[in-house]
């Protein structure tokens, strides 16, 4: 009995981490959606897109359940660090990745270029993998997690680069 009331306790006192885990990868999103709300209004409907553009609809509960899943990733790899090296190459590639996340916003709907969006997210893919790969040596499923935001990017990529096209 009394271990099972330590182990809730344990639980208990993880809720402050796992919280700062999920909210922070949302402020990275809050960042990117502030830059995103005038010129998805005003710029974004003047351009050509390709067939395959998805209603504008779809791009908040995507993004909302990729920032949850980054999360929720980040706060596995933070509890099983076994090996301290590694930990700060996850926690290094995890915050590169993030910063580069926000910026993309910032270059295609802040500064309305999308070429200096589509350079930018290639970079951001090559931190994705490499997020995925040093996580997957501390925690597989923190890897799996991000393995739809690696998708997600690839497909926003191909996106980027046709409005691009589209509209040099």
């Amino acid at each position: 009995m009394a271990s099972s009331r330590i182990d809730q306790m344990d639980w208990i006192g993880e809720i402050p981490q796992f919280l700062l885990s999920v909210l922070t990868p949302v402020v990275a999103g809050g960042v990117g959606a502030a830059a995103t709300a005038e010129s998805l209004r005003t710029w974004y409907p003047t351009l050509k897109k390709p067939s395959f553009n998805p209603p504008n609809w779809i791009f908040g509960p995507v993004w909302s359940t990729l920032y949850l899943l980054m999360g929720i990733a980040h706060y596995l790899v933070s509890r099983q660090s076994p090996d301290e090296a590694v930990a700060r190459q996850a926690q290094l590639w995890y915050w590169l990745q993030l910063c580069l996340n926000a910026l993309w916003s910032l270059l295609f709907f802040g500064r309305r270029s999308p070429l200096a969006a589509l350079v930018e997210i290639v970079c951001l893919w090559i931190a994705i993998v490499l997020t995925i790969l040093t996580f997957a040596r501390i925690s597989r499923r923190a890897a799996l997690l991000l393995v739809p935001y690696l998708l997600w990017v690839s497909f926003a990529a191909v996106l980027n680069g046709a409005i691009w096209h589209l509209n040099a």
